[in-house]
């Protein structure tokens, strides 16, 4: 008599868990076994729940290894399985397994074709062998690619595609039900959270906090921290929810991808978005979400350090007490002022209590490195910073005043349009350079061929390559450039709406903490000279700098983002 185990698997939890598929399987495969009249079924059954055969590598499913350990044990003879791809569905790996089963003495069958396994010697069999798991591997890769397809397209149309409902929502039913006969469900908002997913937002955006920064802020809180998705907050949940589309009402597919087993993030560029926004999920505007992620693609070195990024102010880790500390310049020798506050610590005798207090300072680094000074330029913060900061709300509420200052603006942007018009040109100009160089390379491949140019096929290759490297850099700079010329120029429609859109800048100055003034004052200032008698400011007049600023009253910390202007 043959030693008969069976081999029964499932490749989805929904098999797994209605029971059906798996009953029907061992049902089948019990029949065609007592049907044999010299097998004897083994006590031992191998059983592989919710596991693909086809993006599962053999070496990685245990219980095909521990099959083929107890065959090479000598432990039974037949394996039998309902159908060939319940073995797998990988051409060349699934023919391996089943040969090496076969050098054990363990032969395969199915109760749809019989034997499967060939001789050792049966050369055509091993072929037809691999052709059976080629058309399993096809097949499987086909189904996969139609299931992308339509996943694709139902998140196009809007449809949820995810598996967990992201923070900030929940899933109730929808009311339809499925070709299947499952009961479908769909994405509401959860009114609780829907205020923590806009405080997130507004930190990162408003106050530039990093996702880490966010995550402490929110453990911190006694509002927040019981909110946590998974009892606390951690940077990894923050980034997630930062980078999400679902908040401005997009679903998304392929934000993530499977390449050789392993799963990488895309670009944002490479998503799939649904053609229109659901405003029934949406907790935040579109364009909120967007500068945002471009805010935290700018904290990255590699993005900062981009050409076309030369003149952007960068927040990376916004600590700190001085609002000041990017802007500020020593009006004698024109270095920046750095930090340098002042920290006292005791002890109280009585109790053994520790004790410390800290004064917020600006110096001269220059003038403590010894470089000649009148005297030591050294700023208390809270002695500067209220200066600057009622100059600064009063020049912003004279701009919603003064009738006149529209021409004033267009006068001096003229000379800002010159430069960016002069920069664009040069950029332009760089990139007809390297085209041109790029053409007369590719001239040259005939004669890198016969041997008659002094560099190889491979090298001109690599130079072409380079230089076409070089152009695409080129061509995201003047981008770039093209869009920041369009958005110069101050109309007098613009102005209009400038006025009637500014925020209460001297509530928000009053009101806001030291992150955010920092951030503000990024915003509007290019640079601040502070001498003994003497503050000069320098601003920089943004639009969208302007009316993208969140409102501050002195009844609620309420944040309301206003769209660019157009």
């Amino acid at each position: 008599m043959k030693r008969v185990r069976m081999l029964l698997r499932v490749s989805s939890n929904q098999q797994l868990e209605a029971d059906g598929d798996l009953s029907i399987q061992r049902q089948l495969v019990k029949e065609y076994i007592e049907s044999q009249p010299d097998w004897v079924l083994d006590d031992k059954e191998y059983f592989e729940g919710s596991n693909s055969g086809y993006k599962n590598a053999v070496a990685d499913r245990d219980v095909l290894q521990e099959a083929l350990n107890d065959a090479k044990n000598r432990e039974y003879d037949i394996l039998v399985v309902y159908k060939d791809d319940r073995i797998g569905r990988l051409m060349w790996e699934i023919g391996a397994y089943i040969m090496t089963l076969k050098g054990y003495g363990v032969d395969i069958y199915t109760v749809k074709d019989g034997c499967i396994s060939p001789s050792q010697d049966d050369i055509m069999g091993q072929i037809m062998l691999a052709l059976r798991y080629g058309n399993a591997q096809k097949s499987s890769a086909d189904t996969g690619m139609r299931v992308k397809d339509t996943a694709q397209k139902l998140v196009q149309s809007g449809k949820y595609m995810g598996g967990k409902a992201p923070y900030g929502y929940e899933f109730v039913l929808s009311g339809e039900i499925s070709k299947h006969g499952r009961a479908l469900h769909k994405l509401v908002i959860d009114p609780e959270k829907t205020e923590v997913v806009k405080h997130i937002f507004n930190l990162s955006l408003n106050k530039e906090y990093g996702s880490t920064r966010i995550a402490k802020e929110l453990n911190n809180d006694d509002r927040y921290k019981d909110m946590a998705p998974n009892d606390v907050w951690k940077s990894g949940t923050i980034s997630s929810i930062l980078k999400n589309p679902i908040y401005a009402g997009y679903t998304a597919y392929k934000r993530r991808e499977n390449i050789s087993g392993h799963l990488h993030r895309n670009s944002h560029n490479d998503w799939i978005l649904s053609s229109e926004a659901n405003d029934d999920i949406k907790i935040i505007e579109f364009d909120t979400w967007e500068r945002n992620l471009e805010k935290i693609a700018l904290r990255r070195d590699k993005c900062s350090k981009n050409p076309a990024h030369n003149d952007v102010n960068v927040i990376k880790r916004n600590y700190g007490m001085l609002s000041l500390v990017d802007v500020m310049h020593c009006g004698c020798c024109g270095s920046k002022m750095v930090n340098g506050s002042k920290y006292s610590y005791w002890k109280i005798k009585a109790t053994g209590e520790k004790r410390c207090s800290k004064i917020a300072i600006y110096k001269c680094q220059n003038a403590w490195q010894g470089v000649p000074h009148d005297r030591k330029p050294m700023y208390r913060a809270d002695k500067i910073e209220p200066i600057i900061f009622e100059s600064l709300a009063s020049y912003i509420g004279q701009l919603q005043e003064n009738e006149d200052a529209f021409e004033d603006i267009s006068k001096n942007q003229s000379s800002e349009l010159n430069k960016l018009k002069n920069e664009l040109n040069n950029y332009k100009k760089t990139l007809d350079d390297i085209n041109k160089k790029v053409e007369i390379l590719e001239k040259e491949i005939p004669n890198a061929i016969t041997g008659d140019y002094p560099l190889t096929l491979d090298d001109l290759a690599i130079q072409i390559k380079k230089w076409k490297e070089e152009a695409l850099t080129q061509l995201e700079v003047i981008k770039h450039k093209e869009q920041e010329l369009e958005g110069a120029t101050v109309t007098q429609k613009d102005w209009e709406s400038l006025r009637k859109n500014i925020p209460t800048w001297q509530e928000v100055f009053l009101h806001a903490d030291s992150a955010t003034k920092r951030v503000l004052v990024n915003r509007l200032v290019e640079r601040i000279d502070v001498k003994q008698n003497e503050v000069k400011i320098d601003f920089k007049i943004n639009l969208n700098d302007f009316l993208t600023q969140p409102r501050i009253s002195s009844d609620s910390d309420t944040t309301q983002y206003r769209p660019y202007l157009k």
